[in-house]
């Protein structure tokens, strides 16, 4: 039988030998720590601590502004410098709390659970969402909201996302090599919540190790299953992985929820095992720092408001310089302009690369070859799209779906005139949702 997949897709280089075997270090900040208020979907976190007070290493520092949010925990104790704006990696300014740490990092005292599955469905979910985890694989949901569904007895399919498809990632790799135990006793936890669900990983078969290693952990485990995935990009995908190990299709008007499944990123569901067993808050996380111009590229497990520049500093820094530095994986990540910036919760990686090689192409003009067609894993004409996004025609646009594209840029990385496509269709896409929330305002 054949590697479960999905249609369409590309094979860029993996580059993922660079950091594979690096182990996971957990290094220390240094300087103060800077945490945005909006590090999720949703409404900003509101502070609940003032400039000049003390604060623990995982007291809660703001709380969630609303529904969909998520609360902000220290992750070291320290004082409260400011409260104020601060650039975030996307460029915006972002009000923020700064902590100036004290080295001591005294700690709050948690509430530790001998046996989890005494915990009522309630409970659990407060405990995730007073913990404040949110989507860690990039785009930061409220993991209680997530796990919340309207009907939850309607959930069949809980599903790891092991796909690591993104090149140079080795963060998800590293934790299901080290710590596969957390990672299976996290699926156990979100299980509880729903009665007629099953688990299962969905791991790429570049990983063979990992694949090993949790198979051997489920074996006696009748709601657990390690699915093998084709490895291709985007795997990870969320419709794509629902897809390759459910064979279900949802689109953009649909949730997973709406397919009977529910799909949590590796370090979310560390870090739900880590909340409801330990008591202990979302403060840390493991990312990847690495690149042909980073001298020791790493796994680093480092506390979360700490700096780019430091976590770059500790992978022993720059070679001879990079032209070009990457917030997330390179073929949905996105360039920063600075490394004095901070980490966030869904700060994943940082890629650097001593040439910008993507700059020195000059784009021509579409030779109608059709390859973006045949790689695009939402069926859709990229270039028909790109074109009317160029253009301005939003109705056209959306008249040919799309609404449905995934902004994974498999379209761009197979382009043979080096056009920015998958570019084209994003900024497109942010400006007919945005005009569709003028009209229902």
């Amino acid at each position: 039988m054949g590697l479960k997949t999905f249609i369409g897709g590309v094979h860029p280089f993996e580059g993922k030998e660079l950091a594979k075997d690096a182990p996971i270090k957990e290094i220390l900040p240094k300087g103060e720590l800077v945490y945005p208020l909006s590090q999720h979907i949703g409404a900003p976190a509101t502070p609940v601590v003032a400039v000049g007070d003390t604060v623990l290493k995982g007291q809660k520092i703001a709380e969630a502004g609303g529904f969909v949010s998520a609360p902000i925990h220290a992750s070291v104790s320290g004082t409260v410098k400011a409260i104020e704006p601060r650039r975030v990696a996307v460029g915006d300014m972002v009000n923020s709390i700064i902590i100036e740490n004290d080295g001591l990092y005294n700690e709050v005292a948690y509430e530790v659970v001998e046996d989890v599955t005494t915990l009522s469905k309630e409970v659990i979910i407060n405990k995730i969402k007073e913990a404040g985890i949110v989507g860690m694989g990039g785009a930061g949901f409220p993991t209680h909201v997530k796990l919340s569904p309207k009907e939850p007895e309607r959930i069949e399919y809980i599903i790891a996302n092991c796909a690591e498809c993104e090149p140079y990632l080795t963060s998800d790799y590293r934790r299901m090599i080290e710590n596969p135990e957390e990672l299976v006793a996290g699926m156990k936890v979100i299980l509880q919540l729903f009665d007629n669900a099953k688990g299962i990983f969905g791991i790429e078969n570049n990983k063979p190790e990992a694949i090993a290693k949790l198979q051997e952990l489920v074996a006696d485990e009748p709601r657990l299953e390690v699915i093998p995935l084709k490895t291709k990009y985007p795997q990870g995908g969320e419709r794509q992985l629902i897809f390759a190990c459910t064979g279900r299709a949802i689109n953009s008007k649909m949730l997973p929820a709406d397919a009977g499944c529910i799909v949590d990123n590796v370090e979310t569901i560390i870090a739900v095992h880590n909340a409801v067993k330990h008591g202990v808050p979302l403060m840390k996380r493991v990312a990847t720092v690495t690149g042909d111009a980073i001298v020791q590229p790493s796994n680093f497990l480092y506390s979360m408001g700490t700096s780019c520049a430091e976590l770059i500093e500790a992978a022993g820094g720059f070679k001879d310089g990079a032209e070009k530095i990457i917030s997330g994986g390179p073929m949905m990540g996105f360039a920063l302009f600075s490394t004095d910036i901070p980490t966030t919760k869904t700060s994943s990686s940082i890629l650097c690369f001593a040439k910008d090689e993507v700059s020195k192409f000059e784009p021509i003009n579409c030779m109608n070859c059709g390859r973006c067609v045949d790689v695009c894993p939402e069926n859709l004409i990229p270039s028909r799209l790109a074109k009317y996004g160029e253009k301005g025609l939003m109705e056209e646009f959306e008249a040919w779906h799309g609404l449905e594209c995934i902004e994974c840029g498999s379209c761009s990385y197979v382009c043979p005139s080096r056009r920015h496509v998958a570019q084209s269709i994003k900024t497109m896409k942010k400006q007919v949702l945005a005009e569709k929330r003028k009209q229902n305002s």
